[in-house]
């Protein structure tokens, strides 16, 4: 079976990692944003482009993932349903400073895993997805 569209853009939200080498990771991450030809956001404790964005930790065990919800309700069943099945709270739903509107929640998965449930308020998209169709 060929796949004739693939939906792109709604599932994942962000990704965000540290490193205990940051020099060392922006100069990888910088490199890497260059060859893809994708913008780059950088200040002396961060690098991001698009919907990563990496500074600097202690650890390396852990990973920020956050995935889109629809709305705040959303954000709620979802905290309560990882909880339920095994995920341990990192932080109940509410409103947080990173922009108004922004409405989330965070659980550790079963692997220390930073997991967030995020909708990010009234917002019009540009389009529902993006979609990729075989040339």
């Amino acid at each position: 079976m060929t796949l004739q569209e693939h939906h792109l853009g709604r599932l994942i939200d962000h990704v965000h990692l540290r490193s205990r080498h940051l020099a060392r990771a922006k100069k990888f991450y910088r490199a890497v944003f260059e060859a893809l030809g994708t913008q780059v956001s950088e200040t002396d404790d961060h690098i991001s482009s698009d919907e990563f964005w990496l500074d600097a930790g202690d650890k390396m065990s852990s990973i920020h993932l956050a995935f889109q919800a629809a709305d705040r309700a959303t954000v709620v069943r979802l905290y309560q349903i990882a909880l339920g099945a095994g995920g341990q709270d990192n932080g109940q739903p509410g409103e947080r400073d990173y922009h108004p509107g922004y409405y989330a929640a965070f659980v550790l998965d079963p692997d220390g895993n930073n997991i967030e449930f995020v909708h990010h308020g009234p917002a019009k998209r540009s389009a529902a997805s993006v979609v990729v169709t075989a040339g």
